[in-house]
């Protein structure tokens, strides 16, 4: 034990219940998996394990709690006891279907992760009943009060689960490697509309009480709850939009494009087997640009742009729906599991619905990412971090939250593709998919198993220092692709003959995107005048630009050129967005001099309210 953490070295056999959709019923698959243990969480599945919850809530604005009933059936080796996680959870009660008055109790508090709720059972026992309430300081929930919203009318609540704060909602197994099926009954005020990732309700009914239902297992940082006055548009039979009425006719004019992406990522590869693909536009401070939780994508509005250029996060959403969702990382340590499946999926999609070119400027800005990232983590010490394969022991699992899981795994899996043959590796994908369905898989399983199958499909040795140099190794190997792109190509064409004193080609940047000018600022010198940032900023109109991509890119330059125009710009964006991508880097530059420091502090001061747990978590390391 570390931190009152489970920590074995030993690995350990545990049965990951696979649930296949198989035209109109389900099919269980039951497969043995060798997991180490997740360092994560204190439940002990391989003794006594979760498989169904039934709850029951009633979400109250006024004390900013919700109270709540978690009935779960369990399954166990004739283990004595099973183990919760919590955090900050108010318990009530616990009983057994087989003792009312069990004698249940909670260890002691570590900071990060919580306390293991520990339930004396038997071989007869097959429920567990927890009545119980959330404390106004639970990490997970982020309650909006009516100006904090789009509509200014009603209160608006939303979770974030991923990666462990599952448990200050839910006493749950809290680990991505524990899968389980749920039903739910909300209450809530009669005026707003409550959704989860199950089945939903398309409108709102008067007497504020939902039922709803995910009979597809998943894991508990996909459980997800979202209160507010939102109404629902159409954009399939099986796909539509969530949003404040006000938000409304924009996300559903910036998502257009939904059934194509769910089809374009069948044809790629295999049936979405989640029934339906919805998306729910959530207030400004949600922290992260989605989340994928299963039937219902949690989106922000940044990526409102008004043009669908930013659409690609959607993409990526919903290409979790295969990697992540449907085959998931067996603990955090393995986080580039999902998250570089899905950054490869979400490429293949933009490129089967808008050609190659488009995929290449995006995995170019992906590349510049990633290389920005490496050495960020180098210049803190944290050089380690910059591996695929994490230890994250006894820390925070979002640490690992960084380009390195997404745009280094996604540039191995494109290793791969590229050295082997791309019609290899789609049959390999649609296969692993298929085969690892509704399961848990870690790094090691992955390797062996992408190994075997290459070499019984395709009579093809893969190399083994691939592994070694991608995943166990630090930094960007030198063999790593190189995405080209003729439209970057031509914004390079336009920077070049600009330093060179021959200005600015106004026609050439006419019909760029936000990706071709994401790539001119990328690209712009370190260092430069009032006089030169005037002159761009006139070319481009960066300080009067609406999207959140342009402000955030322009906003660090200017800082760093002290280009004091752009000021007012920043400080209004960093108050009313909450998305971590876009406030840290802001945040860090503005605090590498005396002065930026205390006007980040002063923002901060005013911002941090609306901020959700996972940013504030972030930057009050950096700000205070």
């Amino acid at each position: 034990m570390q931190t009152g953490i489970l920590n074995r070295l030993a690995t350990i056999s545990v049965v990951v219940l696979a649930f296949l959709l198989a035209g109109c019923g389900s099919v269980v698959k039951n497969e043995t998996v060798m997991l180490n243990p997740d360092p994560h969480s204190f439940s002990r599945p391989h003794e006594a394990r979760v498989n169904h919850l039934d709850w029951t809530a009633a979400v109250d604005f006024d004390l900013r709690v919700i109270k709540a009933t978690a009935k779960w059936r369990i399954e166990s080796t004739r283990a004595t006891e099973i183990v919760f996680d919590t955090k900050d959870l108010v318990i009530d009660s616990v009983a057994t279907d087989d003792n009312p008055n069990v004698s249940w109790r909670l260890t002691a508090k570590d900071s990060v992760f919580g306390q293991a709720l520990v339930v004396p059972i038997t071989p007869e026992t097959s429920e567990v009943t927890i009545r119980y309430s959330t404390s106004q300081q639970a990490e997970a929930l982020q309650w909006l009060s009516p100006q904090q919203t789009a509509g200014k009318r009603e209160p608006f609540l939303f979770t974030q689960s991923q990666a462990i704060l599952a448990r200050s909602w839910v006493p749950c197994q809290d680990s991505p490697g524990v899968r389980f099926t749920y039903n739910a009954t909300v209450k809530v005020p009669p005026q707003l509309l409550a959704l989860m990732s199950a089945t939903n309700p398309l409108q709102k009914n008067n007497s504020g009480e939902y039922r709803f239902e995910m009979k597809q297992a998943i894991p508990s940082y996909l459980l997800a709850l979202a209160v507010g006055d939102l109404s629902f548009e159409a954009i399939s039979d099986r796909s539509g939009v969530y949003a404040e009425p006000a938000t409304l006719n924009a996300a559903t004019y910036e998502f257009a494009d939904l059934e194509k992406m769910i089809a374009g990522a069948e044809k790629l590869y295999g049936p979405y087997q989640w029934e339906r693909y919805d998306v729910l536009v959530l207030p400004p401070s949600f922290p992260f640009g989605g989340m994928e939780n299963p039937r219902l994508t949690f989106a922000t509005p940044t990526i409102l742009a008004g043009d669908r250029s930013l659409t690609s996060l959607i993409a990526h959403e919903l290409a979790h729906s295969w990697s992540g969702n449907l085959v998931t990382n067996a603990n955090w340590n393995d986080f580039w599991l999902n998250e570089g499946f899905t950054v490869y999926f979400e490429t293949r999609i933009m490129e089967e619905l808008y050609g190659r070119d488009y995929a290449e400027m995006l995995a170019s800005l992906n590349l510049q990412e990633l290389r920005d990232e490496i050495n960020a983590l180098n210049g803190k010490g944290l050089s380690a971090d910059t591996r695929l394969k994490l230890d994250l022991t006894g820390r925070n699992p979002d640490d690992g939250v960084t380009s390195i899981a997404y745009n280094k795994g996604y540039f191995f899996l494109r290793t791969i593709e590229e050295r082997y043959g791309r019609e290899k590796f789609d049959a390999f994908l649609k296969d692993y998919f298929a085969h690892h369905a509704f399961g848990s898989i870690d790094t090691e399983s992955f390797t062996q198993y992408i190994v075997t199958y290459y070499d019984e499909h395709f009579q093809v040795k893969i190399d083994s220092d691939l592994f070694q140099q991608w995943i166990y190794s630090e930094g960007l190997p030198e063999n790593s692709p190189q995405p080209q792109s003729d439209r970057f190509r031509e914004v390079d064409q336009v920077l070049a003959l600009w330093q060179a004193g021959r200005g600015l080609d106004m026609e050439k940047s006419k019909q760029w995107t936000t990706h071709e000018w994401l790539h001119f600022l990328n690209n712009l010198p370190g260092n430069l005048t009032t006089a030169q940032m005037q002159e761009l900023d006139a070319y481009g109109q960066f300080t009067a630009s609406h999207n959140a991509e342009i402000i955030t890119v322009w906003g660090v330059i200017a800082i760093r050129n002290n280009y004091d125009a752009m000021l007012p710009v920043i400080e209004e964006f960093l108050i009313r967005t909450g998305r971590r991508k876009f406030l840290s880097p802001l945040y860090e530059e503005l605090i590498k001099t005396p002065e930026g420091h205390k006007r980040a502090r002063k923002i901060y001061e005013q911002a941090r309210p609306n901020y959700h747990f996972v940013a504030t978590s972030t930057l009050d390391k950096i700000i205070l």
